[in-house]
């Protein structure tokens, strides 16, 4: 006998396995479609991010490592070769941060800032649209609103499991 209890359990399993396994999918599809929108300014998803994070008002003045890892969920490790690779490429600059000198300060650089909003904007302009054909501005919104309320619930197993110290 299956009781309702047990059963909602299991339908609830289920259908978690299947959220975060499409998760998964759009996160590989978004890295593999989104590099190749912008593949022809020399950028990847990654690249896009950091570009992104740097384009904010906040950030005209810099972010330093850390908080750039932070902002963007990935290790300090995984983003130093990145930085490397975009201040190889003239992208962004980096130098050690005046109000902390054990800390260094990521900028944009004019080339960058070229890049990113001449080049690289009206491509991923276009790239959203195509991903999103189909959704309304509300259907657009509550995917935000749940994507943000995931995203919350996941910070919290993140605290709780050790990490969010900092970006490991």
């Amino acid at each position: 006998m299956v009781f309702p209890m047990e059963k909602e359990l299991s339908t609830r399993m289920d259908l978690a396995n299947r959220v975060f396994f499409r998760l998964y999918q759009c996160a590989n599809m978004l890295h593999k479609t989104g590099t190749r929108a912008v593949e022809s300014e020399g950028l990847t998803t990654q690249q896009w991010a950091v570009l992104g994070a740097l384009s904010r008002p906040q950030a005209a003045e810099g972010m330093s490592v850390g908080d750039l890892a932070r902002y963007l969920m990935v290790s300090r490790q995984n983003l130093s070769g990145l930085i490397s690779r975009m201040e190889r490429d003239g992208h962004i600059a980096s130098a050690p941060d005046p109000r902390d000198r054990r800390s260094r300060l990521v900028t944009m650089t004019e080339s960058g800032r070229k890049v990113w909003l001449v080049e690289a904007q009206p491509k991923i302009h276009g790239y959203y649209e195509e991903a999103l054909d189909g959704f309304s501005v509300n259907d657009i919104t509550h995917t935000l609103h749940y994507l943000l309320k995931l995203l919350d619930n996941m910070q919290r197993v993140d605290l709780a499991q050790g990490g969010g110290k900092e970006a490991d």
